[in-house]
C-alpha cells in the first residue's frame, strides 16, 4: 500500500523522554516577541567589524569611504555539480573540497576550512540519501501528495506519521466521532494510513467538516490531535478558549479559486511593506485576507512598495503570538478566512504587481498539546519525533519546541512546507523568523556577537539546523528560481547569505537588525548635538559587502506595546494634539516630522540592497501594537490601523506618508538600492552632516537642529549639472520649500585627476548647494545629451499636491496599472 513511500531514518543517539506537557495558550507577549533573539529586554547591539573583531571580518565590511564591491566572478568559487546537479551519483573530490567558494571569497575563514567542510559533506551526504530512497528533493518536498488527506482512487487516503502511537484511528464528523470502523494500519516506519471508500460516488468525508487523529500511546491512553498534516483549523468563536479542530479542506470545483496571474519579475531591489492581515482594518477586530486585499494592497502599490511580506500566516492558536507560535504549519490561520481567500489576496497582489513573502516559522513550533504539532510527543525518542527530547527540545525563552532538523520525517515534513506554500499558495519567497536560534545551540540567548568569527564556527553552532536551511534554500531555489529568501538573523553569520554552491547557507538576503537598535539608542539616550554622523554612518554600512542586506528602522519588533515606534519617540503625547495644519506646528513637531523622514530614508539609502518597513509605519502611526490578551481586557483597541489619519487631508501624517511614497519613487527612477557605488565621502561631526553617492546620485543629510548651510560644498565623481530629484523639506512633504528645485548646480574640478588625495574629501568634483537644517536632498545628475521630458522632474514634483489627489483615487478604486509610474500614480515592478 506505501510501496512507494521509502522511509529512511538515520539513527541519532538517544535522548531522554519527555515527561508529562501541559498546553500553555497565554504566554507573555513581551516575553515571546520582544525577547525573542536574545534573552534580555533590551537586545545588545551587534557591532559587526568593531575595533575588536577580527581583521578578516573588517575587509568583508563595507568602509564608510569606499565602494560595496563590483560584482564578483561567482563562477569561479563554485564547488561543482555536487549542488546543482540532480543526479544520485554525485559526490564530492578531495580537490573541490579544498576548493571551497566562500573561502576564496573571504581568507579569514580559512582557519575554519575543516568546519566548512564537514557541514558541507553533512548537506551533500544529506541531499545523496534522499535522492537514494526518495528520488530527487523536489520529489521528497512533495510529503504533502502522501501524507494527510489525499483523494485517490476511489475514495480517501489519510497517512500520518506517529511511530509511538500503539492504535491509531480517524475520527469525525463523518463517523460520528468513533473511530471503532476507521481503524489505521500502521507500516515499518511508523506511519499509520487508512482509506476511506467513496460512498455512493460521493466523498465519505464532506468538504469543510471536521476530522481527528485518535490514538493510543504506551500507557493505554487515547488522545485526539489535529492531523499533523492539515490543510485548514478552525476554532468555536463562541467558546472561550476552545480547542482547534482539523478540517477537512476539498472543496469542489466551482469554489476553488484560480489564479490569473503570474509572479511579478524579481525585482531589482526589494521594497518590501510588512504587513499582518488581521489588525489591518481600521476597526478594532481582526480583518480579513480578501478586505486586505481589496483595501490595503493599493494602498501598498501607491506607495511604491514592490514586495509585500505577510505575517501570521500558518494557523496559531494565540493571536497575540503575532504568528510566531505556529500549531498548524499546513494551514492558513482560519480567523481571516479560508485558504481560497489568502489566494484571492496573492493574485490581487500580483495583479498590482506586488510580489508576496511569507513570514515562514521553522526556528520552533508551538508548545500546544491539543491543538499543536507537539501533540504527536507521547514520550518517544528523537527518532521518533518531530522534536529534540530533554532540554535540547525547548526553547526556555520562547516556551516552546525545537525540531530535529536532523531526523529524516521532520525534514521531509519542513520541506515540504516550504514547497506547499510556494506552489499552492503562489507566494514568491520567504523571510525565514528565528534564524539565530536555528544557528546555534545556545539560540542566541543571552549572547552578544562581538564578531569573531569563534563565535560562528565552533561546537555552538547547530550543523543539522545549517544542513536543513541549505536544503531549504537550494530546494526554493530550485522550485522558483525568482525567489527571494530573507533570514532574519542577529549574528551575521559569514556566509549565510553566499549561495550554497559556495559552501553558504545560500539566503539572499538578511534582515539588518543592529539598525534598528541604533536609531532606538539615539532617540532614547543623546541630544541632537550628541549624534555622530561618524557612527550613524558606520552603523549602517558595516555590513559583509558580498551578502545582501534588507535595512529598516523599524519593523514590528519596534512597534509592539512596551516599545515604541520612531514617530512617538520624537513626537510622543503631542501626535494626539499637534498634528493638525491648520495650526502651526510646535517644535517638537516640526523636528519629529523632519527626523521621522531623515531618519527613514537615511536607512533605505545607505543601510542595505532593499528596504522594508512596517504597516503603518510610513505615516507615522501614533501608537504601538496591543493584540488583545488578558492584561488589557482583551481589547483590539490597539490591533488596528488608523487608515483615517493619513487619509484626513488636514492632518500632518499625510507628509510623512508622501514622503515614505517618494522616496521609494527615487529608487524606482534611478535603481540606487540595486547599485553597488556606495561611497560615503563627508561625515562632518561639526556641520552634523552626512554626504555620500549611491550610485549616480548624490545624498545630502543635515542633522543640525538649527544651522541651515548656503553653498555648502559636496563632493561627487562625475562632472556636470546636478538638480534636485528628491527634498524632504518641500512643502509636499510637510517642509518650508527652501530649496530651489528649478536650480542648475555645476560642478567644478577638484585637486589633481587620478590623485584622491589631492581631491575634495576624496572625490574629483565638487558642487554647492542650500542645506537647511533638519533636511535630506538627493541630486541627480543630468544628461544633457538627452531631451528634457519628464524624467527630468523632482520626485517632489512627481508626488505633488495634483498627483496626490490622483493617488488618492487610486486608492479608492483599486486600479494601479503598470503605467502608473508615469503619472507618478504608483509604480511598476523593476
Amino acid at each position: 500500500m506505501l510501496g512507494s513511500l521509502v522511509l529512511h531514518h538515520p539513527t541519532p543517539a538517544a535522548g531522554a523522554a519527555l515527561g508529562s506537557l501541559t498546553s500553555n495558550h497565554y504566554l507573555r507577549l513581551r516575553a515571546l516577541k520582544i525577547n525573542r533573539h536574545t534573552g534580555k529586554k533590551q537586545a545588545p547591539l551587534v557591532t559587526f567589524g568593531s575595533r575588536n573583531s577580527s581583521l578578516g571580518y573588517r575587509r568583508l565590511v563595507s568602509p564608510p569611504t569606499s565602494s560595496i564591491c563590483a560584482k564578483e566572478e561567482e563562477d569561479s568559487f563554485k564547488i561543482s555539480a555536487v549542488f546543482t546537479d540532480d543526479s544520485s551519483a554525485v559526490t564530492m573530490t578531495d580537490e573541490e573540497m579544498e576548493s571551497i567558494g566562500i573561502l576564496s571569497i573571504d581568507q579569514a575563514l580559512e582557519p575554519y576550512k575543516e568546519h566548512f567542510k564537514y557541514r558541507i559533506k553533512r548537506y551533500v551526504d544529506q541531499k545523496k540519501l534522499i535522492e537514494t530512497y526518495e528520488g530527487v528533493l523536489e520529489e521528497f518536498a512533495q510529503g504533502y501528495v502522501k501524507f494527510g488527506f489525499n483523494r485517490e482512487e476511489g475514495g480517501i487516503v489519510y497517512r500520518e506519521w506517529a511511530p509511538a502511537a500503539q492504535e491509531a484511528q480517524l475520527i469525525g464528523d463523518f463517523n460520528g466521532w468513533d473511530g471503532s470502523k476507521h481503524k489505521m494500519e500502521k507500516n515499518q516506519y511508523g506511519v499509520w494510513s487508512i482509506k476511506i471508500p467513496n460512498s455512493d460516488g460521493n466523498s465519505a468525508i464532506p468538504h469543510n467538516s471536521r476530522v481527528k487523529f485518535r490514538f493510543k500511546h504506551g500507557n493505554g491512553v487515547w488522545v485526539d490531535r489535529i492531523p499533523a498534516w492539515i490543510k485548514y483549523a478552525t476554532v468555536d468563536p463562541a467558546r472561550f478558549a476552545a480547542p482547534y479542530d482539523g478540517v477537512y479542506w476539498d472543496p469542489p470545483p466551482s469554489e476553488r479559486f484560480q489564479f490569473k496571474h503570474p509572479h511579478p519579475p524579481k525585482p531589482k531591489a526589494p521594497r518590501i511593506y510588512e504587513a499582518h492581515v488581521g489588525m489591518s482594518s481600521s476597526e478594532p477586530r481582526i480583518s480579513s485576507y480578501r478586505e486586505f486585499a481589496d483595501d490595503v494592497l493599493p494602498r501598498i502599490r501607491a506607495n511604491n512598495y514592490n514586495t509585500v511580506q505577510l505575517m501570521a500566516v500558518m494557523e496559531h492558536s494565540y493571536y497575540a503570538s503575532f504568528g510566531y507560535h505556529v500549531t498548524n504549519f499546513f494551514a492558513v490561520s482560519s480567523r481571516s478566512g479560508t485558504p481560497e481567500d489568502l489566494k484571492y489576496l496573492i493574485d490581487k497582489a500580483h495583479s498590482l504587481g506586488l510580489r508576496v513573502l511569507m513570514d515562514v516559522v521553522h526556528s520552533h513550533a508551538s508548545n500546544n498539546v491539543t491543538d499543536g504539532l507537539n501533540g504527536f510527543e507521547v514520550g518517544q525518542s528523537s527518532q521518533e519525533s518531530y522534536f529534540h527530547t530533554g532540554d535540547r527540545g525547548y526553547h526556555k525563552l520562547w516556551d516552546s519546541r525545537i525540531f530535529n532538523y536532523s531526523n529524516w520525517e521532520v525534514l521531509r515534513f519542513l520541506l515540504s512546507n516550504l514547497r506547499w506554500w510556494l506552489e499552492e499558495f503562489k507566494f514568491d519567497g520567504f523571510r525565514f523568523d528565528g534564524v539565530t536560534s536555528m544557528l546555534y545551540h545556545h539560540h542566541g540567548i543571552n549572547m552578544a556577537f562581538t564578531g569573531d568569527y569563534h563565535e560562528y564556527f565552533s561546537e555552538a553552532t547547530d550543523v543539522d539546523a545549517v544542513v536543513y536551511l541549505m536544503l531549504a534554500n537550494y530546494l526554493i531555489h530550485k522550485i522558483l528560481p525568482d525567489a527571494t529568501v530573507i533570514a532574519e538573523d542577529v549574528s551575521g553569520m559569514p556566509g549565510l547569505g553566499r549561495p550554497v554552491s559556495e559552501g553558504g547557507i545560500g539566503f539572499d538576503y538578511r534582515l539588518a537588525m543592529a539598525i534598528p537598535d541604533k536609531w532606538i539608542d539615539y532617540l532614547k539616550n543623546k541630544n541632537d548635538e550628541e549624534w555622530s554622523m561618524e557612527e550613524i554612518s558606520c552603523s549602517l554600512t558595516n555590513r559583509r559587502y558580498t551578502e545582501k542586506c534588507i535595512s529598516y528602522a523599524e519593523s514590528h519588533d519596534q512597534a509592539i506595546v512596551g516599545d515604541k515606534t520612531i514617530a512617538f519617540f520624537l513626537m510622543d503625547r503631542e501626535m494626539y494634539s499637534g498634528m493638525s495644519c491648520l495650526t502651526d506646528a510646535s517644535p517638537t513637531i516640526e523636528r519629529g516630522v523632519a527626523l521621522h523622514k531623515m531618519i527613514h530614508f537615511l536607512t533605505m539609502a545607505l543601510g542595505g540592497e532593499g528596504y522594508l518597513n512596517f504597516m503603518g509605519n510610513e505615516f507615522g502611526h501614533p501608537e504601538w501594537v496591543d493584540f488583545p490578551r488578558e492584561g488589557n481586557g482583551w481589547s483590539y483597541e490597539k490591533c488596528r490601523r488608523q487608515w483615517n489619519l493619513v487619509d484626513t487631508d488636514h492632518l500632518r501624517y499625510k507628509f510623512m506618508n508622501a514622503f515614505d511614497r517618494a522616496m521609494n519613487l527615487l529608487d524606482e527612477k534611478f535603481s540606487f538600492l540595486s547599485s553597488t557605488k556606495q561611497i560615503v565621502s563627508s561625515t562632518n561631526e561639526e556641520d552634523k552632516v552626512i554626504v555620500f553617492e549611491r550610485g549616480d546620485l548624490v545624498f545630502v543629510f543635515n542633522f543640525h537642529p538649527e544651522n541651515t548651510y548656503d553653498g555648502y560644498k559636496v563632493g561627487c565623481d562625475l562632472p556636470g549639472k546636478y538638480r534636485v530629484a528628491l527634498d524632504s523639506d518641500a512643502l509636499e512633504f510637510g517642509g518650508h520649500g527652501r530649496v530651489g528645485h528649478d536650480v542648475d548646480h555645476f560642478t567644478f574640478p577638484e585637486g589633481i585627476p587620478g590623485v584622491p588625495e589631492t581631491n575634495f574629501n576624496n572625490r574629483p568634483n565638487s558642487f554647492k548647494i542650500l542645506s537647511p537644517a533638519h533636511t535630506c536632498v538627493v541630486y541627480y545628475r543630468v544628461d544633457e545629451s538627452r531631451k528634457a521630458d519628464a524624467d527630468e522632474t523632482s520626485i517632489a514634483e512627481i508626488v505633488g499636491k495634483e498627483n496626490f489627489e490622483k493617488l488618492g483615487s487610486v486608492i479608492d478604486d483599486g486600479n494601479v496599472g503598470p503605467r502608473a509610474v508615469e503619472s507618478g500614480e504608483g509604480s511598476s515592478d523593476d
